[in-house]
């Protein structure tokens, strides 16, 4: 209940930015490099999650036409579309943690 209040008064005072300074990554290591190159991350990030969440559809819709048809093989394309999809989207959302991990092992 708490929280929910807080968010109200947050909401209220118009700063977005006080909301969405829990949800940015951190950027731990690479904190060091400039706002653009930051934007240019994250557009790009985005562009690829958004990409992959339509992939994820269509090969729901391959799922879907594929056993209304009961064709297997149709069924088994988009299984596998929305598996490498799923993949491919933890792979992005969790991209600054395998840099910064790689980064720790390069250290």
């Amino acid at each position: 209940m708490q929280v929910t209040q807080q968010v109200m008064q947050l909401a209220a005072d118009g700063d977005i930015g006080s909301i969405t300074d829990g949800i940015k990554p951190d950027w731990a290591v690479f904190g060091a490099i400039g706002t653009k190159a930051k934007i240019i991350v994250g557009v790009v990030m985005a562009g690829a999650v958004l990409f992959l969440l339509g992939s994820a559809i269509i090969g729901a819709v391959h799922i879907r036409v594929g056993n209304q048809q009961h064709n297997t093989m149709e069924t088994k394309k988009g299984q596998t579309m929305v598996a490498s999809s799923l993949l491919g989207l933890f792979a992005v959302a969790s991209m600054s943690t395998l840099f910064g991990i790689v980064y720790g092992f390069g250290i």
